[in-house]
């Protein structure tokens, strides 16, 4: 996993539009980076909702909220409408960021072993570095720790 004042690795990946959208497009302002298993699970709802929830306190801070899953394009347009989720939504099917990033990871569940995306947040400064690294955050708080922080 990536540390705290290293390069954030740029990344071109598709938006629940299917537009091309990358990390570099945000240059010069703040970007929180969350990666997240996957779209319509209980915790990664309640992730997205708490980020939905304090969307407008993110924008007035000139903070960019980016959420990334393997979720499908389509997956994430069900995903947005049916929670109202107004930030971007990438999809990574073949884990292009989660793995430059590091958050592709042996998890443990019910005593099964296997891989997935680590439920991590990034805050990336305004010119491109990782000011903050959150490995293991717990959904319906993160969205309120990153306020706290900015």
């Amino acid at each position: 996993m990536l540390k705290t004042g290293s390069k954030a690795p740029d990344f071109l990946l598709k938006d629940k539009n299917g537009n091309e959208i990358s990390l570099s497009e945000f240059a010069g302002q703040k970007v929180v980076l969350y990666f997240y298993p996957k779209d319509n699970t209980p915790g990664c709802t309640r992730q997205a909702c708490a980020f939905a929830s304090a969307y407008d306190e993110f924008r007035q801070k000139n903070v960019q909220v980016i959420g990334i899953s393997k979720d499908s394009v389509a997956s994430h347009l069900k995903f947005a409408e049916k929670n109202n989720l107004p930030f971007i939504l990438l999809s990574d099917p073949e884990r292009d960021a989660i793995e430059k990033y590091g958050v592709w990871q042996e998890k443990k569940r019910c005593g099964k072993v296997s891989m997935g995306v680590v439920r991590t947040t990034f805050i990336i400064d305004e010119n491109g570095n990782i000011e903050k690294v959150m490995p293991d955050v717990k959904p319906d708080t993160n969205a309120a720790e990153i306020l706290a922080l900015l």
